[in-house]
């Protein structure tokens, strides 16, 4: 009975149709985040500075820990803990996706704009799959990938044209690059790891490691929130929330499908973030309703490419 319960889960997780809508779930929430942070800063920090927005960071990742292991634990009627061999694993990930990550991406998004932010966070799928196929060896980096690939990223080159400019600043535009970068490189850890450990697990208690680590630095360094108004409470809750749902959800995808057919998903991510920021940050400037169209057309195609499969005959 166990056995058939487990196949059929298997099945699920791996099937074509739970896979896009869980990933679209994800990539939407992820996508949010972007406007929500601008605007956090706005609400929640005395003075936008870099400790302040650590702090604003590790905070809202210390939550996210707290509520994915409290929510998980409950729907699955037991206490969720790591086991004591994968306690460096957890550690591992937590300085990989939460402290390098973040500390890049929200110093970064602080000095660039949502809409440009949101863009170039998304390249985190092209790194994905090529740290998954040439440096951790998990899968072949095929002509099909390649292909789709090509195709999500013209995707986002699309999206961007809309007269924003380019022009690389390094504490800007450079920072949120090279989160995406360590982004990549947590999906594949998480995929590895998982094999070990639950990535519900891995992804709650790397959270409140890494919140915890940031916390700190922040704090140390004279970081400063304000957390006096129900505006920012909400904000922080909300940040804290899709963090906990959409990284565990993620984390069950890797674990039951190659990193390739999970984070081409990816792609869209931009695509709800410069909506929302269109519609959330004056700063963002009007995108041309031809260029989203033709950046939607372009990443469903890379992610039909990479999903499609040859009927076998009989």
């Amino acid at each position: 009975m166990e056995i058939t319960e487990t196949t059929q889960k298997n099945k699920l997780f791996t099937h074509p149709l739970f896979i896009t809508l869980i990933a679209l779930l994800c990539c939407a929430l992820w996508g949010s985040a972007t406007p929500f942070i601008k605007v956090g800063y706005e609400v929640l920090l005395p003075e936008k500075n870099v400790p302040s927005t650590i702090l604003f960071a590790g905070i809202r990742f210390t939550l996210a820990g707290i509520l994915t292991i409290i929510i998980f634990s409950i729907a699955r009627k037991r206490l969720l803990y790591p086991k004591k061999e994968n306690l460096h694993r957890v550690a591992i990930v937590g300085c990989v996706q939460t402290i390098i990550q973040y500390i890049f991406f929200y110093v970064g998004l602080a000095n660039t704009t949502g809409v440009k932010g949101t863009i170039l966070s998304g390249s985190s799928t092209f790194f994905a799959i090529i740290v998954s196929s040439l440096i951790f060896r998990l899968e072949k980096l095929t002509l099909k990938k390649m292909i789709a690939c090509i195709f999500g990223f013209a995707g986002i080159i699309i999206v961007n044209l809309n007269g924003l400019t380019f022009d690389m600043n390094f504490t800007g535009d450079c920072f949120v690059l090279f989160s995406a970068m360590s982004l990549a490189v947590s999906s594949v850890l998480i995929k590895r790891y998982s094999k070990y450990e639950d990535p519900v697990v891995i992804s709650g208690y790397q959270f409140i490691l890494g919140g915890a680590v940031m916390i700190a630095v922040g704090l140390a360094f004279g970081g400063q929130i304000n957390l006096a108004t129900l505006k920012g409470i909400g904000i922080l809750v909300y940040l804290a929330f899709l963090s906990a749902i959409a990284y565990s959800l993620w984390g069950i995808l890797l674990k039951h499908n190659p990193v390739s057919k999970v984070t081409i998903f990816s792609f869209t991510t931009p695509i709800f973030g410069v909506l929302l920021s269109a519609v959330m940050l004056s700063e963002s400037g009007n995108v041309p309703i031809i260029n989203l169209l033709a950046t939607l057309v372009l990443i469903s195609t890379g992610i039909l490419i990479l999903n499609y499969q040859k009927t076998q005959k009989n």
